[in-house]
C-alpha cells in the first residue's frame, strides 16, 4: 500500500519563486520589468546623462567640474599650484573620489598629450597617451594651472550666459555647461562608455573647425570636406584619406578613419625610426605584436626592435637585417601590426539631456544654435546692467534741477530712516534712485559732478538701443559668433599634426600569401567554441575527435590553409581570422578556444562559424521575432587587416540561426508552437547593410517564436507541399508526426 504523502507543517515558510521573501515569511511579488524600471533605469540614465556622454560644449561633467574649480581658484591668470590642492578643491563639486579626479586632470594636461589643445598647463610627469605602461606621478608631486585657451571656455561666464545649478550637496553653484566660444566638441577627442550606449569622438584641427563653422553659417549648403579634410590627432601620424568613408562619418556620425604611423629610414645605420603612431594604439602594444610575429616566424627581416622614447618625444627603432627593403617591411608591418590602425567614430552627444548620434554638419548646427543662445543671454545681461545704471542716472538728473532743495531736504529731515522717503516725495523718484542720491558724498554734491555723471545718459540710451537691435537681428548675432570664431582661430590655431595621404596604394598581402603554405585542411568547431584545423594526412591516421565532457561537434567543413574564417558572436560582432593563423591540430587535442584566440570580450560566446571562401553568396540570419535578413558575404570582406567587425547583424531581436549559402535554395523554418514553413531564399532581397533588421518570414501566433531554420534536405519532411508558401510572411502549417523527426542542429556552410 502506498504511503500517503505527508502534509507540510502549518507554520512552514514557503517562498514563491516569482516573489521576494519578506522579513516575517511573507512574499511580495514584483515583475522583473518593474524591478528594472525602478532600480536599473535610474542608474543607466545617470551614467548616460551625468557621467559618460559629452554635451554640446564638448565636456563631460567630470571635465567641467575640474576646470570650473581651477577657474574659481584663480588658476587662469595665476601661477601653478600642487595638483593635490586642485583635486581636493574639486571634491566640493565632484564626489567620485580623488583618484578619478586626478585621472581626469591627467587626460586634460599638456604633458599627457591626449588633446590637440590641452586645457591644463602641467609641470611634472603626467604620463603619455601613447604609452600603456608609463605611469603618471602622484598628485602631490605635480603642479598645474589652466592653459590660456581656457579663457575661451569661461568668457562671459559671469554674464548669465549659462545656467548655474546646485552641486551635489547644494552648498555651491556650478555651470551646467561652459560657454565655449568655439566648437570644442569637435576639437577635443572624447570617449565614453555608458550603459547600453557609447561615444567616441575624434579630434579635428581647431582652425579647420572654425573655418567650417563660419562657412556653414554663411552658406548652409557648404561642402564640409572642402574646409575639414579629416581629423587631426595629438599623436600625429598619417591619415589614409578615403572620401566615401569620410563623407559617411560627416553625414551620419558613424564610421572609421584609417591611421598609419610616420617613419623614416636611416640608411647609414640600416634602421627604421618610427616617430608617430596612431592615436588608438600604444608603443608597448606595437612592440608586443612585433615580438609575437618574430617568434611565430612570420617576420624574419628584423634584427632588433627597441623603444628609444625620451624627452625629445616618441621613437621606436627597428634594426634591419642586411639586404632588407624598408618599404616592403613597413607595408608588411602595416598589415600585421597596430602600426596601422583605425579610429571608430560614434558621434553620440547629449542635446538638452538626450543622447543623439549626429554627423559633423548637424553637430555644428546644434552648436551654433546653442552659442547663439549664449550670446543672446550675454546681451540681455548687458542690457539689464546698462538699464540699471541708466535708471540711477535719471534719478541723479532730477537732482540737477535743484541741488539746494536736495540738501535742504536731507538737512531738515530729523530721522535718518526718513531721508530716502523725503527725497522720493521731493523729486518724484523711486527708492532705488533715492538711495543712490542719498549715498553721494558731500564733496560730490556740486553741479560739475552731477553734470559729468548725467552726461552719459545719452550714451547709455544709444548703447541699449544698439544692443536691443542686435538682439533682434539674426544677422548681427551671426556676425558676433563669426568674429569670435575668427579671433579664436587666429590666436590659438596650430598647423595640422596628422598628415593626410591621398591615393595611397595599399598592398593586398600577395607576397605574404605566397609565403603561406597552402594545403587541404578540415575544420572542426565544437558547440562550446573549440577550433581544430587538421590536415588530410593527420585526419586519415586519427581516430575519434576529442571534445570536453558535455561538448560535441557543431560544425565541420573542408577548406585550405589560406582560407579565412568568420566567427559570429552573441554580441552582434564578427571576428575575422585566417586559417593559417591557427596551428595544425590533431583529433586527440581539444584545439584552440576561439573566444580566447580571437580576443573576444568577457562572456562573449560563439553563435556560428562561416568559411567565406571567395566571399560569393550570402549569409542568412533568422531572428526570434520571425524576421530574416539576407546579407551578401561581400559585406564582411575588408581590404585592411581588420580582426573585428561591430554591428555584424541586427541587435533588435535574438538570433536563432545563422547560415551561409552559395546560392538560393529551399529552407524549412520552425516555430516554437510546432509550425513549419517552407520557402525559397530567392524571395528575400539582399540588404546592403550588415545590421539590417530583415523582413518578416514567419507569421507568429501569440507567445510563439521562431525556433530554427534548416535546409529542406536536412528537415526530413516528406509531405513538402503542405508547408510550402509562395509568398512571405506566412504562418506555415502544424507539423505532422511523419514530418517532425528531430535532427541534430548543425551549422551548414
Amino acid at each position: 500500500m502506498a504511503r500517503k504523502k505527508q502534509e507540510p507543517e502549518k507554520n512552514h515558510k514557503k517562498m514563491n519563486t516569482d516573489g521576494i521573501m519578506g522579513l516575517h515569511g511573507s512574499t511580495t511579488e514584483q515583475a522583473i520589468s518593474e524591478t528594472l524600471e525602478i532600480n536599473y533605469m535610474p542608474y543607466a540614465m545617470s551614467v548616460i546623462v551625468s557621467r559618460a556622454i559629452p554635451e554640446i560644449d564638448g565636456f563631460k561633467p567630470s571635465h567641467r567640474k575640474l576646470l570650473y574649480t581651477m577657474y574659481k581658484m584663480g588658476l587662469l591668470t595665476g601661477g601653478r599650484t600642487k595638483s593635490a590642492n586642485i583635486v581636493g578643491q574639486t571634491m566640493r563639486l565632484n564626489p567620485h573620489g580623488d583618484a578619478a579626479i586626478y585621472e581626469t586632470m591627467v587626460r586634460l594636461a599638456r604633458g599627457n598629450e591626449t588633446l590637440l589643445h590641452p586645457f591644463v598647463d602641467s609641470k611634472g610627469n603626467f604620463g603619455k597617451v601613447y604609452s600603456r605602461d608609463m605611469a603618471y606621478a602622484a598628485a602631490r608631486y605635480t603642479e598645474a594651472k589652466l592653459d590660456p585657451i581656457c579663457a575661451e571656455l569661461f568668457r562671459d561666464i559671469d554674464s548669465d550666459t549659462v545656467d548655474m545649478v546646485d552641486n551635489y550637496d547644494a552648498t555651491m553653484k556650478e555651470p551646467a555647461l561652459l560657454p565655449t566660444t568655439f566648437p570644442n566638441v569637435l576639437v577635443s577627442a572624447n570617449q565614453g562608455i555608458a550603459v547600453g550606449m557609447a561615444s567616441n569622438i575624434c579630434s579635428f584641427n581647431l582652425k579647420e573647425v572654425c573655418d567650417t563653422t563660419i562657412a556653414l553659417m554663411k552658406n548652409p549648403d557648404h561642402d564640409i570636406l572642402e574646409t575639414l579634410p579629416g581629423p587631426d590627432f595629438s599623436t600625429g601620424g598619417q591619415l589614409l584619406f578615403d572620401e566615401a568613408a569620410t563623407r559617411e562619418v560627416y553625414a551620419t556620425g558613424r564610421g572609421s578613419f584609417r591611421l598609419r604611423s610616420k617613419w623614416n629610414y636611416v640608411k647609414e645605420n640600416n634602421l627604421i625610426e618610427i616617430t608617430q603612431i596612431p592615436y588608438t594604439t600604444a608603443t608597448e602594444v606595437i612592440m608586443d605584436k612585433v615580438a609575437e610575429l618574430i617568434k611565430a616566424g612570420k617576420i624574419r627581416e628584423i634584427a632588433d626592435m627597441r623603444d628609444e622614447t625620451d624627452l625629445g618625444g616618441l621613437k621606436l627603432t627597428i634594426d634591419l637585417k642586411r639586404g632588407v627593403d624598408p618599404d616592403k617591411l613597413m607595408q608588411k608591418l602595416f598589415r600585421l601590426t597596430p602600426l596601422q590602425d583605425s579610429f571608430p567614430c560614434n558621434f553620440n552627444i547629449l542635446i538638452a539631456g538626450m543622447p543623439k548620434v549626429m554627423g559633423v554638419g548637424e553637430i555644428l548646427e546644434e552648436w551654433v544654435a546653442w552659442r547663439t543662445d549664449c550670446v543672446k543671454r550675454r546681451i540681455f545681461f548687458q542690457i539689464g546692467k546698462k538699464e540699471d545704471r541708466l535708471h540711477l542716472l535719471k534719478g541723479l538728473a532730477r537732482i540737477l534741477l535743484d541741488i539746494d532743495k536736495a540738501i535742504r531736504i536731507i538737512r531738515e529731515t530729523e530721522l535718518e530712516s526718513e531721508v530716502v522717503p523725503n527725497l522720493m516725495i521731493g523729486f518724484g523718484i523711486d527708492e532705488i534712485q533715492a538711495n543712490f542720491v542719498a549715498e553721494i558724498k558731500l564733496r560730490n554734491i556740486n553741479k560739475e559732478y552731477i553734470l559729468r555723471q548725467t552726461r552719459t545718459i545719452d550714451d547709455l540710451e544709444r548703447e541699449i538701443a544698439e544692443l536691443r537691435d542686435t538682439l533682434n537681428s539674426g544677422r548681427k548675432l551671426k556676425n558676433i559668433i563669426i568674429r569670435e570664431l575668427q579671433q579664436v582661430s587666429e590666436k590659438y590655431g596650430i598647423p595640422r599634426k596628422t598628415e593626410i595621404l591621398y591615393n595611397v596604394q595599399e598592398t593586398d598581402g600577395g607576397e605574404e600569401e605566397e609565403q603561406t603554405p597552402d594545403y587541404p585542411v578540415t575544420v572542426f568547431v565544437s558547440r562550446e567554441g573549440y577550433f581544430k584545423k587538421i590536415t588530410a594526412q593527420s585526419l586519415r591516421l586519427s581516430g575519434e575527435q576529442k571534445f570536453k565532457e558535455g561538448d560535441g561537434l557543431a560544425f565541420s567543413a573542408e577548406a585550405t590553409n589560406r582560407g579565412e574564417l568568420l566567427v559570429f558572436t552573441d554580441r552582434f560582432q564578427c571576428y575575422k581570422a585566417r586559417l593559417a593563423d591557427f596551428e595544425d591540430s590533431k583529433a586527440s587535442l581539444l584545439g584552440d578556444y576561439l573566444p580566447q584566440k580571437l580576443g573576444m570580450e568577457p562572456g562573449e560566446t560563439v553563435v556560428q562559424v562561416v568559411l567565406p571562401g571567395d566571399y560569393k553568396g550570402f549569409v542568412l540570419f533568422f531572428f526570434e521575432n520571425g524576421k530574416a535578413a539576407k546579407v551578401p558575404l561581400s559585406a564582411y570582406e575588408t581590404k585592411t587587416n581588420r580582426k573585428k567587425l561591430t554591428g555584424a547583424y541586427s541587435d533588435k531581436s535574438p538570433v536563432r540561426t545563422v547560415m551561409a549559402l552559395a546560392g538560393d535554395e529551399q529552407l524549412a523554418v520552425y516555430s516554437t508552437d510546432g509550425r513549419c514553413l517552407i520557402f525559397s531564399t530567392a524571395q528575400l532581397l539582399p540588404k546592403t547593410t550588415r545590421n539590417t533588421q530583415g523582413v518578416a518570414v514567419l507569421t507568429l501566433r501569440k507567445k510563439a517564436e521562431l525556433d530554427r531554420a534548416v535546409s529542406l534536405e536536412q528537415s526530413g519532411i516528406t509531405n513538402q507541399s503542405r508547408y510550402r508558401s509562395k509568398t512571405i510572411p506566412a504562418a506555415g502549417a502544424l507539423l505532422r508526426d511523419e514530418d517532425s523527426f528531430e535532427k541534430q542542429q548543425s551549422f551548414d556552410v
